[in-house]
């Protein structure tokens, strides 16, 4: 008799209604599946899905059969909330719980747990579930399934003293895995408090201490992060024996920097950090390697005795300087992290620490080396850098450093910094000046710290300002250098000086009439401190001083100062007539500046900048409105209503076409925007793929076709936008992971390895944007983290890869909603060939190199950005060249560049007349290096093409 599933088409969308009286075949539970993920399905249809799946739950004896069913009805529960009492009622009322199989009870209860997690009102269910039966789970013989119960505890409200008691138990365990649950499920539970028992608070830290030497690495790990949690509760705990007890915390952690592991010595130096109380003479001890054994009394080092004294000091011993030395720059980042808390502690210690961290200025790791700055950056914040001139010239080196991000930090510091010596105040200012002529993009950061260290050290100013005020005055025809940085910041470390705390320190009033020649740069670069109509006011005020500064101001140095409606914004053209005369007194209310080269000032209650300001913020949220629709889409995609989803992705750009970009800023969001619905829609046609293991409705070549245009589109969402937002950018990152995973999915498509390299690479920047954990990574994020490590420690070939692994992983994706937050600009360029078109040829002498002339057009492009002219005769690789454009060698800023530039051609052929396509790219630092590059001249890394390509006509000299 044919049994499993009957179908009647008795409903007017013609779904099939499904009954049977014998447990569903594998085959059968899967066709259910689509009625499940359909939300189209009728009612009667879904009643009768979860009827024949709880009869088939109750009939089955196949744990696989069990598991699916489970599956369904869990799915069944999260996609119809309303019916997940139902299912929920379902699972509970068969004997599942109780069952032989410890297996199929872990998923009866993994099954509750997730119906719970999707409905809270289903929450006491799971609580009234009895603790011994989950006990009794736990010391069931099969392996994989206690670590998986451990580690999920308190998804089922088991009470937190059982629990102690079952993960203190479960550490003896004879498998390291679960020994490693179990000490995570310790970690757990001190965060909830709810053990305050001294004695069982001891027992828990001197049971992870002894797994300190496990023979396995993920154990004495997860040891070491036990060891600090219950270390920190005995301490609290411990109120009359605070000192002795942090100190014995800190050498039991002390003693895990050398282990042979680099993730447990990763794990003790961040453990290392969380300290917060160790007496001065073990922080020392910890810079030394020389053992310095100290008694007091019947005090000593950690109060041990001689013996043990002398065993704690040899574990103590440089723990911080082989952490700082380490081979792995993951060890050597996390021992300068945990230095932040500890150079706090002990201002002598901070002092020993500074030199070690002098010398990681140098270390071959950007990471570290940022690490370092920061470190730095909070001593100097609870005062406790003190910089020597020893140091100086090392720290100082890094201003001129290659990387915009070192740059910054350092800068970063002197802004706090406070120096002794006019002597290390002058080798500082001068650094920061050689930093601006160097990195010229700099401009704003480095007016903005000497403004903040002229205000710390405001007699210095005075002596510096009184040697180079022959620079700042006027050139003999009355007129400032404009073009002169040097001037400008000379100028802004003159004007910090009246708000110095330090008394006596006068500059001349000319100067400040100076600086309102530059009122636009400099206020720019102090937006952090006041707003443009506040310095105005400010300058006026001081140019007509004659003595002592006792200016007052509606603004407190720091903090942003809001715009004064009735003062009028004045641009630096608008001031220059002004020049090296005191400001006229306010009339009126507003400032003005009679001049014949004067503007009048704007009559308009709201400035130009606010009004874009408004216009701007009108059109980021229609495009998040739009945004939102394109994320709704998912669930159709998942469903295969292709049609649908393109038609709305149609409908969205219609829309996107409604809208005019009155500003950049806007055009930024907007140029995004449209970019993004693309991607998406790439995306779903890739995705159609994925849903279907029988067939590829496009073929395998078109796929292939359409994840390459995919990869393209998202390298130029990436590396085309600046000032994305770390939302932004790990969503954009996310969605490269998911290309990178459709491309391991399916084996028909080549290139694993290179695959692999940028699946890598975009987890590591994915990890990084994670590293301070004020965004939650996806699960998608979390599973590929998973793979990428299985993917790392296995041998790189065909046989490695498993298709079923990577699609369960993709099935952990949703498209999630893209909020743009940012103010976006988008780097593009404009090309033109002057005086060229079919009957215009330029001419050319056959095998003679040819100039191409070219009128460039940049916008917010720096100049430490590696831009390319590419010239194409033919498609193949032979007969493309590359020319660089140093923007250094042109003039213009990062808003706009426009430059004339003759690109040589050298490759000229034996033709009457032909055609070269010209385009403008840039290499996308970021991405995996292009290994077919590197033996030839031009770009090393993948390109983003910032305009279209433009045809040149040339013809041959007769």
């Amino acid at each position: 008799m044919e049994d499993h599933v009957f179908l009647t088409c008795d409903h007017p969308l013609n779904l099939p209604t499904i009954s049977t009286n014998e447990p569903l075949s594998l085959e059968a539970l899967a066709s259910l599946r689509s009625l499940i993920i359909n939300p189209s399905t009728p009612a009667p249809t879904i009643s009768s899905v979860i009827e024949t799946l709880t009869r088939s739950l109750q009939l089955s004896r196949d744990p696989l059969a069990i598991h699916h069913t489970l599956k369904l009805l869990t799915d069944m529960a999260l996609r119809r909330p309303h019916l997940s009492g139902v299912v929920f009622d379902s699972v509970c009322s068969h004997s599942l719980l109780s069952t032989d199989s410890t297996r199929i009870a872990a998923e009866s209860l993994d099954a509750l747990a997730s119906i719970a997690e999707g409905n809270r009102v289903l929450a006491p269910g799971i609580e009234e579930l009895d603790d011994r039966l989950f006990a009794s789970l736990c010391f069931s013989p099969s392996r994989s399934v206690r670590p998986w119960l451990l580690r999920n505890a308190e998804r089922f409200g088991v009470q937190p003293h059982l629990l102690f008691t079952l993960f203190l138990g479960f550490t003896k365990d004879p498998y390291p895995y679960v020994r490693k649950v179990a000490l995570d499920g310790l970690v757990g539970l001190s965060k909830n408090g709810v053990i305050e028992d001294p004695d069982m608070i001891e027992g828990c830290y001197f049971r992870a201490v002894e797994l300190l030497n496990d023979m396995e690495d993920c154990v004495r790990s997860a040891a070491v992060r036990t060891v600090c949690a219950w270390g920190l509760m005995l301490v609290a705990c411990k109120s009359e024996a605070k000192a002795y007890w942090s100190d014995e915390v800190f050498v039991k952690l002390c003693s895990t920097v050398r282990d042979m592991s680099m993730e447990v010595r990763v794990e003790a130096f961040c453990a290392l950090g969380k300290i917060e109380m160790v007496s001065e003479e073990i922080l020392l001890q910890t810079l030394s390697k020389k053992v310095i054994v100290t008694k007091k009394g019947n005090k000593s080092l950690a109060q041990c005795s001689d013996e043990q004294l002398e065993t704690s000091g040899s574990s103590v011993a440089g723990a911080f300087m082989h952490g700082l030395e380490d081979e792995f720059h993951e060890v050597r980042k996390a021992a300068c992290h945990s230095l932040r808390t500890l150079t706090i502690l002990s201002a002598k210690f901070a002092g020993e620490a500074l030199n070690l961290l002098m010398d990681v200025l140098n270390d071959d790791s950007i990471l570290v080396r940022l690490q370092a700055f920061e470190t730095m950056h909070q001593m100097a914040t609870f005062d406790c850098l003190t910089v020597q001139e020893t140091h100086m010239h090392m720290f100082l080196g890094t201003l001129v450093d290659n990387d915009t991000l070192i740059r910054s930090s350092a800068r970063k510091i002197l802004k706090l910094a406070k120096l002794q010596k006019l002597k290390l105040f002058r080798l500082t200012i001068d650094a920061l000046l050689e930093n601006l002529e160097k990195h010229p993009q700099d401009e704003a950061d480095v007016l903005s710290v000497l403004f903040h260290i002229g205000r710390n050290h405001g007699k210095f100013v005075v002596h510096i300002i009184e040697e180079v005020f022959p620079q700042m005055e006027p050139m003999s025809n009355g007129k400032l250098g404009f073009d002169s940085v040097r001037v400008a910041a000379l100028l802004v470390l003159a004007i910090s000086a009246p708000l110095s705390h330090e008394r006596d320190c006068n500059i001349l009033p000319t100067i400040f009439s100076y600086a309102v020649t530059y009122l636009g740069r400099i206020s720019q670069a102090l937006s952090d401190v006041m707003n443009q109509n506040s310095l105005l006011e400010y300058l006026s005020q001081c140019s007509r001083s004659s003595g002592p500064y006792a200016i007052e101001f509606n603004f407190k140095v720091g903090e942003p100062c809001l715009p004064n409606a009735n003062v009028p914004t004045y641009t630096s053209n608008e001031i220059i007539g002004s020049i090296a005369m005191p400001l006229p007194q306010k009339t009126g209310g507003t400032s003005e500046i009679l001049s014949p080269t004067i503007k009048k000032p704007r009559e308009a209650g709201t400035s130009l900048v606010e009004y874009q300001l408004e216009v701007h913020d009108e059109v980021t949220k229609s495009m998040n409105d739009i945004l939102a629709k394109v994320k709704d889409i998912w669930p159709l995609v998942l469903s295969g209503f292709t049609n649908e989803v393109l038609r709305t992705l149609r409908s969205c750009r219609e829309e996107l076409a409604t809208f005019t970009p009155d500003s950049h800023a806007s055009a930024g969001v907007f140029s995004f925007t449209k970019q993004y619905i693309q991607i998406v829609k790439l995306l779903t046609k890739a995705w159609v793929n994925f849903l279907s293991s029988t067939h590829f409705p496009c073929g395998m070549g078109e796929l292939d076709l359409v994840l390459g245009k995919l990869d393209r589109r998202l390298r130029d969402l990436k590396s085309a936008f600046i000032r994305l937002s770390e939302e932004e950018e790990l969503h954009i990152l996310e969605l490269i992971l998911v290309t990178c995973m459709l491309r391991l999915s399916k084996v028909e498509i080549c290139c694993h390895l290179g695959t692999l390299r940028k699946l890598s690479s975009m987890m590591s920047r994915v990890e990084y944007l994670h590293r301070d954990g004020s965004v939650e990574p996806s699960r998608f994020i979390i599973e590929v983290g998973k793979l990428s490590s299985e993917f790392g420690s296995s041998s790189l070939n065909e046989a490695s890869f498993n298709p079923l692994l990577i699609r369960t992983v993709l099935e952990s994706f949703s498209l999630k909603q893209l909020v743009l937050c940012g103010r976006l600009k988008h780097m593009k360029a404009e090309l033109d060939i002057p005086d060229n078109d079919y009957e215009n040829p330029l001419r050319f002498v056959a095998g003679l190199p040819v100039g191409i002339p070219c009128h460039i057009t940049l916008h917010n492009i720096s100049a430490e950005s590696r831009l390319w002219l590419k010239m194409t005769v033919n498609e193949d690789n032979e007969s493309t060249q590359f020319v660089f454009l140093d923007l250094n060698h042109f003039g213009g800023c990062d808003d706009v560049r426009i430059f004339m530039f003759t690109a040589p051609f050298y490759k000229t052929p034996k033709a009457f007349s032909f055609t070269i396509r010209v385009c403008i790219c840039m290499e996308c630092l970021s991405e995996v290096e292009d290994v077919s590059s590197v033996k030839r001249w031009g770009p090393r890394h993948e390109l983003t093409y910032l305009c279209r390509e433009k045809d040149v006509y040339l013809s041959m000299v007769k």
